[in-house]
Order: structure tokens, then C-alpha cells, then sequence
């Protein structure tokens, strides 16, 4: 079974709803829920293998074995829970949205978003590489935000989606610089070496550092206190969001992470000391307040605050069957949280409010609700029978088992009866609040619409799992949660023994729970009075205070060193680079290296010579455009002619294209600037200038000297030696663009085409004031587009495609290749436009120039996914010989379809960014779209 379909099903699915804008929420539900059912037989086919204590499922397709990242995928009994509920909550979450949001134009905006988090969560959880985890674990927090803020128009959804953003951002930073530090300890990035050498990685040195920054991540990402602000502010995404990703899946993927490397990194009196208390303020504080929250939602949300803390504690005990307490109140909660956001969700439709204040008595209209909303509400607050009853019990048994250190021997027991009084009391309150209590008070919908028996359909499914897990735990324990308890703690264990759940101490601490939750609501109004004497803190204000204060603090020292001057740029790279490296060089004793140097030749003393006076030239010209233009590109064109002197025939030709072109861009832009520029130095900032030049000349003379008089052993010899048995060429230059480094070439043209499109996107209508070109009587006016220039265009063109073909055929074994055969053929067509004007040129262009770019990238990135159909590592490229009539034997590699990627976005890029600064000066302004 291939472990990436089941990730791949949810995300290709999610093009359908987004390409089905404006049809009914029941066609888009059903589309939507197709890939995600398919998704979930695939894991319940893997079910009984699991059940039976069937190995871990590992599949792997290298891509870069150099760098540790491979697309690996891994299934054991701990990923199939969580993609179990991921999936199976999932699909009822979609059908709930199908009633949520009948005849809401942004529904299919919705079901793209939350099967795009779909598939993101199953590649959390699924993930066999750190560093595709990583990947994924960013894209939830991405999407994460455009589900919370889906509401755009509201301010509330905004600034909850940025404070969801930023500490779970944040968070992933702290746990990348964590995985990198485990992955460097283990050795590697597979999960299988990083959870085979648990002992190597606590001995490490680093073994603090990377622990709390991993904590960090999973904290951010699981509501931990005091990261647990934009948990309860995540509320105002609509009801669906929340009940799915804020109670089944985004908020458990940092509980998932601890529980998943706990071989690597757990049991520890570190891992103790900060899993367990972060996770008893968390659970603490999230009781407490969700008992005074008026809003249905919050309370719920808080309430989830609470019980991630729970499960956070029990991860943190390192008692013999915490995990696996954990374990299974995690999949309590799940069960019994999401329908009672979906009852909120209903009664905020029903009712225009979700202020319990206000909210009473629905019972009469919402009856089967009321029945639905009350399993789970007792499922929450723990009582018999209940699933919930279960998992609490289990909570306090291994609280009891606790022996050091001493204070928890007491404290840690007291602590979770006393929160666990508190779930009690909310979870009473926001039952009898909302379905009994009395009537109803000014409620801005009247009479509350009543729910139709299909939409509380997944509600009730919902309900009956968590009965039935209430009623058979030992199956249900047996099914899902030992196999995942075995796949985390890396071994083999006991299955859980439910009958000391009967033991006397638990019971009482059951009974205690119970009668205080239960006294503690019914004395509700004197204590909603004494919280209302308390200062008030809104954790948001104080979120946006801090963002605030940041931001100016950020944008003082931005501008202190970034003001739009280059010339303070250069003065800061250079003195940098003067103090790091002079240092250095002021501490070597010898200079020469006792390397001889090449002898010097009166031609190459000549050519250096006239390089140094242009580029004198232009500093002392620099204040008249035109001329200074044409002395640095005289200075390009003896840096050319270096090249070609000392062998490197293929940076020459290079060199050349590139000042051909950047000297026509550059007249271009030039030609909207005035002819002279302002005289704006002083006297003292020129001498500073001048003093820094010198320094810096020097500086590099000396390190040049010292490098080039000393033995050294470099890269060259390899690639001298692997370029014709590795890469089938003998011009290692072009065999390092598009094989050694063809993954750095890749990225290169896929900057270069982003750079284009910005100059298309920024020009696209961009108006500039007309240039007006003087006359004076008896003067001849210039021919804008000469007849004699044109003529030799339109002969030179052909020539020169025909020489861009050869330089590109013969590429990969003489000088020449793709990106030089790109610019000359760039070069060829520029002059077309310049000797027939832009008009003529475009009217005879073949092809559009942002399309030409797209499928030069695509073609190089289909010729690097190929080597992966052989088996082999992305890009790898083959060669061989081959004998056809008339021709004769010639070789071919595959390195060839990646260059023409490189030529076609050269070519397209080069174009795209002549022809749109060229459009500017037509005398129709921008007129028509080029490009």
C-alpha cells in the first residue's frame, strides 16, 4: 500500500471544491468527503496487521541522501490512530459543513482549506523523516491561519489568525533548530535511527538545548501554557474549524510529537520536571477559567485548553501506563469535544447569540439535540459509564503512582481531583446553561430554529463512539490504543488492566470530583460574583501590546541601518567584512606561501591595465550616466577577455552575453533618468570612501597573494575526475550546472523566472511620464529604427539561432550549454526589437514570454523527477551512445532535456524583462499586456 496516497488522496482532492465555486454545500461536502473515505479504508485495511503486532510499515523514496531529507512515510500503530481520527473526524466535520454552511458562497473556500490541513496533519503523522515532518508541521500553521481568519471581514478572525500565526510560527522555528539538533545527536533524520538511539541522545551535550526547543514546538502547537492565548481566540473561525482542527487534530499534533519521540527524549527528570508542570498550570488554569466563560465557545475552547494539559501531564508522569493513559483520554476527548462544538455551532445558528446568559431552555425546541449534547457533555465531565469516567479514573491511578520527587507524591494527586472538580462544574454549566435553566432572555433570534434530524447526524455517530468506548474499553483499548502505545514507548507491553480502576483511592477522588464540581456549579452566582471583583486581563490586549511594541522596536532598527542608501549598504558589508578578515590576515606571519606564480606577460599587464583605468573611469564619470554606463561595460568586456586568457572558455562566453544584455536593460532604464546625476558628497564622506576602497583593494590583494602563493587541494580534481564517468561529459563546467549541482541550477532559473515575472507584475501598469524629444529647426532627427540596422537584423537572426543551436548541442562536452545558448539567442532577438521596433518584434514572436518561462522549469524539474522512476536520487541523469545512419555514433544524456529547462528559461526571463521596460517608452504608454 502506498503510505503517500493516503496523504496525496486529501490534497488533490482539495482542487475539486476549488474549482466548483458557487455550488450547493451538499455537492461540495460530497466531493470533498470522496478522498477522505478513501483515505480512511486504506487505513482501516492496515487495522488487523496492527491489532496482531505487525511490524512498522517504512517506505522511502531517496531524494537527497547527502542532506538527510528523503520522502519517507511511516505507519505503525501510533500514526494509524491519529490518522484514524484525523480521517474518520474528518469526514464527519465535512458532513456537518454541509448543513453549517447551506447557502454560504464561501463554502468551497472551506472545504479546500480544510482538506488542504487534512492532508497536512496525515504528513505530520505519518512522516518517517524529521524534516518532512517539519514541512508539514508549517503547513498546518499556514493553513491553520487562513481557516481561523476565514471570516475576513471580522476584525476578530484576523487578529485571532495572527496570533495563532505568530506563536505557532514561532514554535516551529524553536523546533526546527530542535529536529536538527536530534537529527545531528542520532545521526540521522529517520525516525527509525533517531528512536534507536534514545541513550546516545540523552547523554548528549546538547541534550538540554534540544529539548526544550523540540518542548518549545509542541508546546506552541498544543496550547500549552502560557502559549495557550491563541487557543480560545481561535474561536471566532466558524463552528466547523473549531471542532476540527481546536479539538481533534491541530491542537493534538504537538501531543503527537512528545508522544513520538518519547523513546528518544522521555524519561529524563528534565523531561519530568517540564512536561508535567507545563502540563499542570495548563490543565489547572484552563479549568478554572472555562468554568466562568459566558461564551459557548469559550468555554469549550478553555475547556480544551484543560484537557491538553491532561493529556500533556500524563505525558510527562513516566509512570509504567501514563502513555497510555494519555493515549486513550486523547481519543475520549476527541470524541466528546467535537460534537459539542457542532452543538454550539447549531445554537449560535439557532439563536444569533452564544451567550449563555442569554441561552435557555432550548430543550423545548432542540429536544434530540439536548439528548445528543448530553452524552457528551457526561462524557466530559467524567461520569459512570462514560468514556470520559474511564480516562479520569485512569489519570488518578497513575497520579497515585508517583514516588519522586517527593512534592509530587502529594501535590500531583491533590491537583488533578482538583481539576478535575472544575471539568465537572463547566461541564454541567454549559449542559444545563444552555438546554434548562429557565426561559430564554432577549434572544436576537426568535423563535430559535430547530435542527433538522440529518444534520445532527454526525453528532449522534459521534455520540455513539463515545459510548461505546464507555461501554467496551477493553476493545476499543486493545483495537487502538496499545498498538499505538507500543509503536510509541518502542517495545512491547502489558495490556491495561481495567480493574484496578476500582481501586479505593481513585474512587474517591472520582466521588470528590464529582460532589465538587457538582456543589461548585450549584454555588455558581456567588462565585461568578467574587470572579467578577477580580482584575480584569484580556490576554489579546496584552498580545497586541506586545506586537505592537515589537514591531516599532523592529522598524527603529530597520531604519537605523536600512534607509535606502547604497552607499551605507556597501560601507557596512565592507568595514564588516575589513574587521573579520583583516584580523585574521594581520595575525599570518608569512605572506608567501612558497608557491611560485605564473610570470607576467606584456598583454595581460596591458588588459589590466586598461581594466583598472575604466573602471577609474567610471567613478570619475559616475555623475554623467551614458558615458559611465559604457565604461563599466568596457569593464565587463575586459573581464571577458581575462577569462578567455586564462582558460575558461565558458565563463567568457558567459560574461559576454551577460554585459550585452545588462548594458540594453540598463540603457533602458536609464533612458527615464536624467542625463546627470546631483553632486551630493561632501568632501569628508568622500575621503571616507576612498579610504575604505583602498583598504579593501589591499585587503583582497593580500589575501589573493597569500591563497594563490600556498599549496591547496580543491573540489576542481573531483569533478576533473567524475566528470566524464558520472556526469558523460567532458566540459566539467556545463556537467557541474546540470548534474553535480543541477539542483542549485534548478533553483537559480526558478529565481530568475520569479524575477522576471515581478518586473511583468510591477510594470504591468505602470504609467511613466512621456519623454518628449526636442526639435530645432535645420537639425536632422534621428531614424528610431534605422534601415540599415534593420537589414543586418534580420540577416544576423538566423546566423545567430543556428550558432545558439551549436552552442547548445555541443554543450556538454565543448564550451557552450544551455544558459549561454539562452543569451545569445536573447541577444539575437533583442536586436529585433531594437531594430524594428517593439510592435514589429511582438507581432512576429512565436510564443509568450511567462509561458516559455513556466516550461523551462517544469521540463528541468520533470527530467530531476524521473531519475526518481528508476530508483535513483532526484536529478541523477543518464548517458550513453548511440549510432544512427548518416550521423554516426553520438552521445546522449539525459542532462540535456535539463538543459533545454535552463535555455528556454533564459531565454523567456531575458525577454519578458526586456520587452516590458522596452513597452514603457512606446509612445501608447503601456498599452497592450507583453509577456
Amino acid at each position: 500500500m502506498p503510505l503517500a496516497l493516503i496523504i496525496l488522496l486529501p490534497l488533490t482532492g482539495a482542487c475539486l471544491p476549488a474549482l466548483m465555486q458557487g455550488r450547493s454545500s451538499r455537492l461540495l461536502a460530497s466531493i470533498s468527503a470522496l478522498p477522505v473515505l478513501l483515505s480512511l479504508l486504506l487505513l482501516l485495511s492496515w487495522l488487523p496487521h496492527v491489532m496482531n503486532g505487525g511490524d512498522t510499515l517504512v517506505q522511502q523514496l531517496t531524494w537527497l541522501p547527502s542532506l538527510g531529507l528523503n520522502v519517507a512515510f511511516r505507519l505503525d500503530g501510533l500514526g494509524l490512530l491519529f490518522a484514524l481520527l484525523i480521517t474518520g473526524i474528518g469526514c464527519l466535520i465535512l458532513l456537518y459543513a454541509r448543513y453549517y454552511f447551506e447557502g454560504n458562497d464561501a463554502a468551497a473556500r472551506f472545504f479546500t482549506l480544510t482538506l488542504l490541513f487534512m492532508s497536512a496533519m496525515l504528513g505530520i503523522v505519518l512522516s518517517e523523516n524529521l524534516l518532512f515532518l517539519l514541512v508539514f508541521w508549517e503547513l498546518t500553521s499556514l493553513v491553520s491561519f487562513l481557516l481561523i481568519g476565514f471570516n475576513t471581514d471580522r476584525q476578530a478572525a484576523r487578529l485571532g489568525a495572527r496570533m495563532s500565526l505568530v506563536i505557532t510560527g514561532g514554535g516551529g522555528l524553536a523546533l526546527l533548530g530542535g529536529l536538527v539538533l536530534l537529527g545531528q545527536a542520532a545521526g540521522g533524520y529517520e525516525l527509525s535511527t533517531v528512536l534507536g538511539a534514545g541513550d546516545r541522545i540523552r547523554g548528549h551535550e546538547h541534550y538540554g538545548l534540544m529539548l526544550n526547543l523540540i518542548l518549545l514546538g509542541a508546546f506552541t502547537k498544543s496550547a500549552q501554557f502560557p502559549f495557550h492565548l491563541w487557543l480560545p481566540h481561535a474561536m471566532s473561525a466558524p463552528t466547523p474549524v473549531s471542532a476540527y482542527l481546536h479539538s481533534a487534530t491541530m491542537v493534538k499534533a504537538g501531543l503527537f510529537l512528545l508522544a513520538r519521540l518519547h523513546p528518544a527524549l522521555g524519561d529524563t527528570p528534565e523531561w519530568f520536571h517540564l512536561v508535567t508542570l507545563t502540563g499542570m498550570l495548563t490543565l489547572m488554569l484552563g479549568a478554572f477559567v472555562a468554568m466562568f466563560m459566558h461564551d459557548m465557545k469559550g468555554l469549550l475552547a478553555y475547556s480544551t485548553v484543560s484537557h491538553l494539559g491532561l493529556i500533556m501531564l500524563l505525558l510527562g508522569l513516566g509512570t509504567p501506563m501514563a502513555l497510555a493513559a494519555a493515549l486513550f483520554h486523547l481519543v475520549c476527548h476527541a470524541l466528546f469535544k467535537a460534537p459539542l462544538f457542532m452543538m454550539a455551532g447549531y445554537v449560535d445558528r439557532a439563536t444569533g447569540t452564544r451567550d449563555m446568559r442569554k441561552i435557555n431552555g432550548l430543550w423545548r425546541f432542540m429536544p434530540a439535540l439536548m439528548v445528543l449534547s448530553a452524552i457528551s457533555a457526561a462524557a466530559m465531565a467524567g461520569l459512570p459509564l462514560m468514556s470520559g469516567y474511564l480516562s479520569k479514573k485512569m489519570l488518578f491511578t497513575e497520579s497515585l503512582l508517583v514516588t519522586a520527587p517527593d512534592w509530587a507524591v502529594v501535590v500531583i494527586p491533590t491537583w488533578v481531583t482538583l481539576a478535575g472538580l472544575f471539568s465537572v462544574a463547566y461541564s454541567i454549566r454549559i449542559f444545563h446553561n444552555v438546554f434548562f435553566n429557565g426561559q430564554p432572555i432577549d434572544l436576537p433570534l426568535w423563535p430559535p430554529r430547530g435542527v433538522r434530524a440529518a444534520a445532527l447526524s454526525p453528532i449522534a455517530l459521534l455520540a455513539l463512539a463515545t459510548l461505546l468506548v464507555g461501554l467496551v474499553p477493553e476493545q476499543v483499548y486493545t483495537a487502538l490504543v496499545q498498538p499505538a502505545f507500543t509503536a510509541a514507548r518502542q517495545a512491547l507491553v502489558e495490556p491495561y488492566d481495567f480493574s484496578t480502576l476500582g481501586g479505593p483511592l481513585p474512587m474517591v477522588m472520582s466521588l470528590v470530583a464529582l460532589a465538587g464540581g457538582a456543589l461548585f456549579y450549584h454555588m455558581r452566582d456567588p462565585l461568578f460574583r467574587l470572579h467578577a471583583r477580580l482584575p480584569a486581563v484580556d490576554a489579546k490586549e496584552i498580545f497586541d501590546w506586545l506586537m505592537r511594541r515589537a514591531i516599532a522596536l523592529s522598524q527603529r532598527r530597520v531604519f537605523q541601518l536600512e534607509n535606502g542608501s547604497l552607499q551605507r549598504y556597501l560601507v557596512f558589508i565592507l568595514l564588516t567584512v575589513l574587521v573579520l578578515v583583516g584580523l585574521e590576515l594581520l595575525a599570518v606571519d608569512h605572506w608567501h606561501g612558497g608557491v611560485t606564480l605564473a610570470p607576467l606577460d606584456p598583454l595581460t599587464v596591458l588588459a589590466a591595465i586598461l581594466l583598472c583605468l575604466a573602471a577609474i573611469g567610471v567613478v570619475v564619470y559616475h555623475h554623467h550616466r551614458l558615458p559611465a554606463l559604457l565604461l563599466l561595460g568596457m569593464t565587463g568586456l575586459f573581464v571577458t577577455v581575462t577569462f578567455a586568457r586564462f582558460s575558461a572558455p565558458d565563463l567568457a562566453l558567459t560574461q559576454l552575453m551577460v554585459e550585452v544584455m545588462a548594458v540594453v536593460i540598463m540603457m533602458l532604464a536609464l533612458s527615464f533618468l536624467p542625463q546627470t546625476s546631483p553632486r551630493g558628497s561632501t568632501p569628508f564622506r568622500m575621503g571616507r570612501d576612498l579610504s575604505i576602497a583602498v583598504l579593501m583593494g589591499i585587503g583582497v590583494t593580500a589575501f589573493s597573494f597569500a591563497i594563490l602563493t600556498r599549496p591547496q587541494e580543491t573540489i576542481s580534481d573531483f569533478f576533473l575526475a567524475n566528470s566524464v564517468p558520472g556526469g558523460g561529459g567532458t566540459n566539467v563546467v556545463n556537467v557541474i550546472l546540470v548534474d553535480f549541482r543541477g539542483f542549485d541550477t534548478l533553483g537559480e532559473i526558478t529565481v530568475l523566472g520569479i524575477a522576471a515575472v515581478a518586473v511583468f507584475a510591477f510594470t504591468r501598469d505602470l504609467h511613466l511620464k512621456e519623454r518628449v524629444v526636442e526639435t530645432h529647426p535645420g537639425h536632422w532627427v534621428a531614424e528610431p529604427h534605422p534601415i540599415m540596422l534593420s537589414t543586418v537584423a534580420r540577416l544576423v537572426l538566423p546566423i545567430a539561432l543556428l550558432v545558439s543551436a551549436y552552442i547548445f548541442l555541443r554543450g556538454h562536452n565543448l564550451p557552450g550549454g544551455g544558459f549561454i545558448a539562452g543569451l545569445i539567442t536573447a541577444v539575437a532577438l533583442t536586436l529585433q526589437y531594437m531594430a524594428g521596433g517593439l510592435v514589429w518584434a511582438q507581432e512576429r514572436m512565436l510564443s509568450p514570454f511567462r509561458p516559455l518561462i513556466g516550461a523551462g522549469i517544469l521540463i528541468a524539474v520533470f527530467t530531476g523527477l524521473g531519475s526518481w522512476l528508476f530508483g535513483y536520487p532526484f536529478l541523477t541523469s543518464a548517458h550513453g551512445h548511440l549510432h544512427l545512419p548518416l550521423i554516426g555514433e553520438f552521445e546522449l544524456a539525459t542532462a540535456m532535456l535539463f538543459d533545454l529547462g535552463v535555455y528556454a528559461t533564459v531565454v523567456g526571463a531575458t525577454l519578458l524583462v526586456l520587452a516590458n521596460l522596452g513597452k514603457l517608452m512606446t509612445v501608447a504608454g503601456p498599452g497592450k499586456e507583453i509577456g
